[in-house]
Parts: structure tokens; sequence; C-alpha cells
């Protein structure tokens, strides 16, 4: 059975290009942190609070996105999300302006909490678009190109940012995609896309918490993510300052490094795609587990 329709074809486009869209958004951020080390003279603690304003803005923004999307639309949530992000992407402008780090905070929060917003929303607007039989693979194909998100975002970190830092040539490369993510606004607004909707029975904020809560896997699979994700990011956020201190290189050449990782990791996010047609994802989880050298 195919995992797309013909007719979700350009939907599904559109908002797999989502995917890599914060992507790209959460690996420029990580370059961030070298580059405002070197314009304002700051240690890697304050220059973390811009990972700490990012992550703190998706822990803010999942859970209202998706009571909005319950009362609206998946349609209405890529919008919403779009117009967050592109007004954070924006506002860069008038940071460096300023020059105010707060104000550069209060951008990457916005900005974050569209990326937020698009990532609750696009993951059960892409299981909605065909048959639940194929509902698994069709999101690890619109995923897979998250890694690919990531890696456009160091590139354009190390030649637009990182190669000549300053103020103003972080917020031009912020601000462009700014203007970027306007244009695919336009085009969702104007594409025929599905009326895809929250089917799901509505209950209450406290009901639904404490179905969730009485689901051991679920439970089980909530502190996982959290340790995971805040390893990869802590890991990340860190490794050109890393390679810069090691090597006694510049930042630019240091993000080369930190690009082969993610190059890495976008592989084997296509090679576990295309293996979950013959091997079932609980089995694959319990695969990359083993194989994993934290273990």
């Amino acid at each position: 059975m195919k995992a797309l329709e013909k007719k979700y074809l350009l939907p599904f486009v559109l908002v797999t290009t989502l995917f890599l869209l914060w992507g790209l958004a959460n690996n420029m951020t990580d370059t961030l942190l070298a580059a405002f080390k070197r314009i304002m003279d700051m240690s890697d603690a304050q220059t973390s609070l811009i990972q700490f304003a990012f992550y703190g803005s998706y822990f803010c923004f999942a859970l209202p996105a998706a009571l909005f999307i319950s009362r609206h639309s998946f349609k209405s949530g890529i919008i919403l999300g779009l117009l967050l992000y592109a007004a954070g992407a924006i506002l860069f402008l008038p940071a460096a302006y300023t020059a105010s780090y707060g104000f550069y905070l209060v951008a990457i929060y916005i900005m974050a909490g569209g990326c937020s917003v698009l990532e609750t929303t696009a993951n059960p607007y892409i299981l909605s678009m065909g048959s639940p039989e194929t509902a698994t693979r069709r999101l690890n194909i619109a995923q897979s190109f998250n890694p690919i998100g990531s890696i456009i975002g160091i590139l354009m970190s190390k030649y637009f940012i990182l190669k000549d830092i300053s103020l103003y040539s972080v917020s031009g490369t912020y601000a462009s995609l700014g203007v970027l993510l306007l244009v695919i606004l336009a085009m969702i607004l104007f594409v025929r896309m599905p009326s895809g909707k929250d089917t799901e029975t509505r209950t209450s904020l406290g009901s639904a918490f404490g179905r969730l809560f009485r689901n051991r896997l679920y439970r089980y699979g909530v502190v996982a993510q959290f340790f995971y994700v805040g390893a990869q990011i802590g890991v990340w956020s860190f490794t050109i300052r890393i390679v810069m201190q090691e090597l006694g290189i510049l930042e630019a050449q240091a993000s080369t490094i930190y690009l082969l990782t993610i190059i890495g990791f976008c592989l084997s996010r296509f090679i576990y795609t295309w293996l979950m047609k013959w091997i079932s994802p609980a089995k694959l989880c319990c695969l990359q587990e083993a194989y994993s050298p934290l273990q």
C-alpha cells in the first residue's frame, strides 16, 4: 500500500517543508551561542540563555497549540505557527538596532513558539493525509527532512553569520528567513489543503492528563524523551565551542565538524525510515539503543 495518495501530494510537500524549517531554526540557534559569545563578550553560561529561551518557549507553547488545533483545524495551527515563526525572525532586525541581548531573547522566544506550534500541528496533520495503515511511514518520511533543515541551518550560519560575525550578519540572516516563511505562508493560504482536524472526543484538560499519566508506557516515554532531548541539545549546543577550544580554530571552521555530526544524524534517519518497511518501529528503537555509542 502506498504511503501517500496523489491527491495529498502538494499539501504533503508543503507541510513536509515545515519539518525542514523548524530543523533549520533549531541548529541555527545552536551556532548563536558561539556568535554572541564573540560579539558581546559573554560567558558560555550567559549565552546558554539562548537555548533556555528557545526550548522554554517550546515547553510553554506546545500545550496551548494542541488546544488551539482541537478547537479549529490543523491548517489554522500551521498559519498561526508560521506567523509567530516569521515575526520572531524579523524581530532580529530591531534587536540589532538596539544591540540588546534581551531583545534577541524575546525574538528567539517568539520564533521558537512558532516552531512549537508548527511541530505540534504538522505531525498529526501528516498522519491524517491518507490511510491509517501507512501513517507511521508517512510521518517518518516527513520527519526525515528535519535533519536536512538542520544541515541547511548550519551552512547558513557558517557562511552568513560565523564567517563575518556581527549583529547585522545575525539579524540579516534571520530576517531573510522570516521573509521566506511569509512566502510559504502565502502558498498555504492559497493552496487547497486537506480539512484535517483533531477528531478526538473533547475532554477536560485534567481528565486528559489523568488518562495519559495512567499510561505506563507514556510516562516512561516522556522521561526517556526528556533525557534524550536534554543530552542531544546539550552536546550540539556546545560542539562548536568545544572544537574551538580543543583545536584552536575559529567559529566558521569549527562549524564544519558540527555539520558532519548532523549529516551522520540525517543519513541515519533516512536509513531507519527505509528499514521500517520490514522492521517494526519498536524493534528498530531497541536496535538503535543497543548500538548507541552512549551505551
